[in-house]
């Protein structure tokens, strides 16, 4: 799309995303870090305008936390926005972040593997795999299930073993973006204000 076409701002889009509130009780158990509002703007942006993954689509949220990726597709036009979260805290902070902004988005309670269920686009910042061994792979293989387009992000230390994952389950995927993020402090363990970590975004095509 050229810029003529762009209905809402990133800026602004962004300016929205710093609002929603975080989670009051985040547990390192679920590795629940808050997905920076510059960094998620930027992704839905992409998604939206450069590869029309969002506006006038069904996107699923996949351990969607406080909401920011789900209401921030709804801010960019989706057609139906649903956002699962195993945490009840989370989806408690998420539909009140909804409900504030006035967005439209359905929030549900349940692991991933639960969900049934077609959607264009999986937009989701899962488990790094830290804490739990592989549940990076395990939403991989819930979203690839679920939607035609996945925009999955991991950390770039993983990228030589998600991609030969991918090729071996036969996806197509590209890198649409690679950059570092700053993860803010959150646990009684950090000892600093801010955590640098490298990560990429998969754009993913189920075969």
């Amino acid at each position: 799309m050229n810029s003529t076409e762009i209905s809402v701002r990133k800026r602004d889009l962004e300016i929205i995303l710093q609002g929603i509130a975080p989670h009051p009780n985040p547990k390192i158990s679920l590795e629940q870090y808050t997905t920076p509002a510059d960094f998620a703007a930027e992704l839905l942006f992409r998604a939206c305008y450069e590869h029309e993954d969002i506006a006038g689509k069904s996107v699923i949220d996949l351990g969607t936390g406080t909401g920011r990726l789900a209401i921030g597709a709804s801010v960019l036009g989706a057609k139906y926005v649903l956002g699962i979260d195993i945490d009840l805290e989370s989806l408690q902070t998420a539909l009140s972040n909804s409900r504030r902004l006035g967005m439209n988005a359905d929030w549900a309670l349940s692991d991933i593997d639960s969900i049934r269920g077609n959607f264009d686009t999986v937009i989701m910042n899962p488990p790094f795999g830290t804490k739990r061994e592989h549940s990076d792979i395990k939403f991989l293989q819930v979203a690839m299930r679920l939607g035609k387009v996945i925009y999955s992000i991991h950390k770039s230390a993983t990228y030589s073993f998600l991609s030969r994952w991918l090729r071996d389950h036969g996806a197509k995927f590209e890198t649409v973006m690679v950059t570092e993020i700053a993860l803010s402090h959150q646990f009684p363990f950090h000892n600093k204000q801010r955590y640098p970590v490298n990560v990429q975004v998969f754009r993913i095509k189920r075969s």
